[in-house]
């Protein structure tokens, strides 16, 4: 078994030497201490605004709002919401962009003692239909710039309530409305395996001891200004919405669909900010844009979380940001929050392709275990990643049938529960974590167990390509194959043939993808995450490879295209097409062998194929040795041998049809 207590319970020196670095240049940090998370979200916000009224809590694009100022709208907007609803612990929906309204949304509701459900309104209208649904929120806050768009998603069966159009008459003193730390505070959905969205409740208890353990570890303080690039319904967002807001600091949303990632690094710039936080495919593609070491003088911190960040990440950090600038990594789920980090320093070596997702936090604890749920051991085994901790999720929206499947009770019998997250992991001797991927993505190709990121890696270090994704696709004929899905720099990917002898230096032969589709950009989820099934199918058609086209001429190339058409699952190869770089592997050629065999009714070692992978050069070969002297051209020995192999197929293929008629 592995036993979890006789492994290191701090963190090595050099991460903790690190660690110690993230702090803000003029020193004012303030502890959040323990006591704090036993409250609300409100009274914990309230302190700040009695502590710096005056000070800008967030600077939008268009409005901005210091605490005292942010305080009164949410005061305001929260006596509107009791006087539509009543009091009691509700969900209420939110219709709005990215910006300062929001999130003085947000406020409002919870200091309502109501349950926020934030929508996003670039979602298409039958996923927020279906939140809307499912939540049962009976009222919808939204503002004039979302107003028509809540207007027609309420069909009638809801109430709205424009923030734009609150009465001045309206009190804008605080409500003095106690909480207990266990009132669900938002309702956040996620993707879910029948393929609508899950709703996963949490309480202000669980969000506030979160953002205790992010303040304490990297100091936030009132002198931080801090990103916000997620949209509001992507519960990573809470990070940095309420890192900043219940720590005195200044918070910038930033939409990204509406500005581009291009105009990032000005921005970043111009508002002085400290603390970045994004998923790593948006630094990446930001730090691309860079030219030159500090890129933004101010950061002192650049947070990646939402999906695994690579080395590629790690070396632009490198690369455009001064010793000033720390790095983050952080591992979280929806259900469990933040559950792993890893900081990082300009001498910080990364192993291999991944970024280690590091140490605990707090009094989130990691299990490995098996299929049946009991511990692996020893260190270095990969299993599942469980966590156990007393701050995850309750539960999921209406679905007790969900919750009991996905949440176990302590085995200890404590005041813990534990989370199968259905991610790999493996845990070294000094306690640091490393995250292998989804179980479910996990994939076997001819009897090997692939990691796809580590082609994803080696992918993206090709100097055309901007973006990579590799998934295993099942082919009509049941093979597993894998196919890469590419984003290029400018203009179009390099042909077939170049990116397998390019990945081919680092990966052997199974590690390549047996197909590369071209897009112009990676389909994301709502949340901002890579959406898997929103990958097209690989095309049938022939692939861009650096030799031209050339059809089959004579009968025999045609029938060894025809054999190489239907093991390769393409419309068309030409004579002159390399069968490696069509996508073919050992086990495929095997089956052209078998097949070839069948029609020449003579054997035919598989070496003989691996050595004239074209078809011209493998019929001049096998042209070659039915006659036993050196010619470029077919005789007529073989010709028959291919004439008589049709015909019987063609007869079986009858015979068939006869029986199948009979039965």
């Amino acid at each position: 078994m592995n036993d979890l207590s006789k492994l290191p319970s701090d963190p090595p020196l050099e991460q903790q030497a690190i660690h110690a670095k993230c702090v803000h240049s003029t020193g004012t940090f303030v502890e959040f201490k323990e006591e704090g998370v036993e409250q609300s979200i409100p009274d914990r916000f309230e302190q700040q605004v009695a502590n710096y009224p005056d000070r800008v809590a967030v600077i939008g694009k268009t409005v901005s709002f210091t605490y005292e100022a942010l305080n009164k709208l949410a005061n305001r907007l929260a006596r509107a919401i009791l006087n539509q609803c009543g009091q009691g612990a509700e969900p209420i929906a939110l219709l709005f962009e990215q910006g300062t309204p929001v999130i003085a949304a947000i406020l409002g509701v919870l200091k309502a003692g109501k349950i926020c459900v934030p929508l996003d309104p670039s979602y298409p209208r039958a996923r927020i239909s279906h939140m809307l649904e499912d939540s049962q929120a009976a009222l919808i806050v939204t503002n004039n710039r979302q107003h028509d768009l809540a207007r027609v998603v309420a069909q009638n069966s809801r109430q709205l309530l424009d923030i734009d159009a609150l009465g001045s008459s309206i009190s804008d003193e605080n409500l003095g409305i106690s909480l207990p730390p266990e009132t669900p505070y938002g309702i956040f959905y996620t993707s879910g395996s029948t393929g609508e969205p899950k709703g996963v409740v949490d309480n202000h208890r669980n969000m506030l001891y979160h953002i205790m353990a992010y303040t304490n570890a990297i100091h936030i303080c009132a002198e931080d200004r801090l990103t916000l690039l997620h949209s509001l319904s992507f519960r990573a967002a809470e990070m940095h919405l309420f890192g900043a807001l219940l720590n005195g600091a200044a918070l910038f949303p930033l939409d990204l669909k509406e500005t581009g990632i291009g105009n990032l690094a000005a921005w970043l710039n111009h508002q002085g900010i400290t603390v970045y936080h994004s998923i790593p495919m948006v630094f990446r593609q930001f730090a691309q844009t860079l030219t030159g070491k500090l890129g933004v003088p101010t950061l002192r911190l650049i947070h990646l979380s939402g999906a695994a960040a690579s080395r590629r990440e790690v070396e632009l950090y490198k690369e455009h940001f001064g010793p000033q600038c720390l790095f983050l990594h952080r591992m979280g789920f929806t259900e469990g929050y933040t559950v792993r980090w890893y900081f990082m320093d300009q001498a910080t070596q990364i192993a291999g392709n991944r970024v280690p997702v590091g140490y605990p936090v707090g009094k989130t604890q990691v299990l490995l275990v098996n299929e049946a749920g009991k511990e692996v051991g020893p260190e270095g085994e990969i299993g599942e990643i469980a966590v156990k901790s007393r701050y995850l999720s309750p539960g999921y929206w209406r679905r007790p049938d969900l919750t009991e499947a996905a949440f176990l009770a302590d085995p200890a019998g404590g005041n813990e529960r534990i989370y199968r997250t259905g991610d790999l992991g493996r845990i070294g001797s000094d306690g640091c974590l490393e995250h292998l991927g989804r179980k479910d993505f996990q994939v076997k190709i001819r009897g090997y167990r692939i990691d796809v990121a580590e082609i994803e890696s080696a992918l993206l270090d090709h100097a055309a390509i901007k973006e990579a994704v590799v998934t295993a696709r099942q082919e009509a004929s049941g093979d597993t194959v894998l196919v890469a899905y590419l984003v290029p720099v400018q203009g179009c990917v390099p042909p077939n043939s170049e990116l397998r002898r390019f990945l081919q230096v680092t990966l052997p032969d199974y590690m390549v993808p047996s197909a590369f589709v071209t897009l112009e950009a990676l389909p994301l989820t709502p949340n901002g995450k890579l959406d898997y099934r929103a990958l097209p199918a690989r095309e049938r058609l022939r692939p861009e490879l650096e030799v031209a086209y050339v059809a089959p001429k004579s009968e025999i190339e045609q029938d060894i295209a025809t054999i190489w058409q239907e093991v390769l699952s393409l419309e068309k190869v030409g004579v002159q097409d390399n069968f490696f770089d069509l996508g073919g592997h050992s086990l495929l050629l095997a089956k052209v062998q078998s097949k070839l065999q069948a029609i020449l009714q003579r054997d035919l070692p598989i070496v003989d194929l691996f050595e004239h992978p074209t078809i011209n050069t493998l019929v001049r070969y096998v042209s070659q040795q039915q006659r036993g002297q050196a010619t470029s051209q077919p005789n007529d020995e073989l010709v028959e041998h291919l004439r008589v192999g049709k015909n019987r197929r063609r007869q079986l293929s009858q015979r068939r049809e006869r029986t199948r008629g009979i039965l």
